[in-house]
């Protein structure tokens, strides 16, 4: 794949971020959009920012991305409108931090519900289509924290690495069965997003401490520089995206200690984290 222009192009979790900022980026070059997530006010704002960038068309739906059911009759209902899907980027995502002696089981199935089944819905329902397409791209949004685990992420961590794993795999398997589907597993590091502000804290933590750090010292690199280098891994099928100079170099140092990052980790995170979380 060369170019967006004409192609079918479809981002969860579009009501604000990196999804909102692809969605923008696509239409930009002359894409058929169609966006989604559980925040309709925000998906609102994208579909007139989608638009306005020139989008040949759009669509627009609410979705919860762990709602199976939901999900399958959304791809179908996609796939009969446009007539086809050439891009999938699975984005939508929501953060849950606290120390895992305070981790509740209703936590983790929120999040894996949402960050690992969201992404393999979007996989299962929409592999057929991109198939179909004879020219197709699977973007799946993992993680810096699926390249190297942080303590306090314990359930972003494992939803994380699951979505490396499962899209590692799944690229694998569009190669043996010579598919025309390009596989992407997005690595961001800090990204201006609300993610961490909208998301959930063990009752240990405060939030709004929790998202004032994350906001300032941490998210570094902008949603739509995000944007621009996810749809620069479609165009140039990159089987793994690193984004921002933060996951670059954690990713790199992470490699040169080998298990040892951990210690190296924990030391910063001490240093680092709000009084609560050390």
């Amino acid at each position: 794949m060369r170019t967006l222009d004409n192609k079918v192009v479809v981002v969860t979790g579009a009501g604000s971020g990196i999804g909102r900022a692809v969605a923008v980026n696509a239409a930009g070059r002359g894409a058929l959009v169609a966006v989604s997530d559980v925040n309709d006010d925000g998906l609102a704002e994208t579909v007139e920012l989608v638009k306005d960038h020139g989008a040949r068309a759009v669509r627009s739906d609410h979705l919860d991305v762990a709602d199976r059911d939901a999900f399958g009759a959304y791809a179908g209902a996609v796939a009969d409108q446009f007539g086809r899907v050439n891009v999938v980027v699975n984005n939508a995502g929501v953060s849950y931090s606290g120390p895992i002696e305070e981790i509740d089981y209703d936590g983790f199935d929120w999040i894996m519900g949402i960050n690992f089944w969201g992404v393999v819905h979007g996989t299962m329902e929409f592999l057929p289509h991109l198939i179909a397409s004879g020219d197709g791209h699977l973007v799946n949004i993992s993680s810096l924290f699926g390249l190297v685990s942080m303590p306090g992420q314990a359930t972003y961590n494992a939803a994380k690495y699951a979505v490396r794993g499962f899209t590692e795999s799944v690229r694998e398997d569009m190669l043996m069965a010579r598919h025309p589907v390009g596989v992407s597993c997005v690595h961001p590091g800090g990204i201006r997003t609300n993610i961490v502000r909208g998301g959930r804290v063990t009752g240990g933590e405060d939030l709004a401490d929790m998202a004032d750090m994350f906001d300032a010292k941490l998210a570094k690199t902008t949603p739509e520089k995000a944007a621009q280098v996810i749809v620069g891994g479609i165009l140039h099928n990159r089987p793994r995206v690193l984004i921002g100079a933060d996951a670059h170099a954690v990713h790199t140092l992470a490699k040169l200690l080998g298990a040892r990052y951990q210690d190296v980790f924990t030391a910063a995170a001490r240093r680092t984290l709000p009084q609560r979380s050390r």
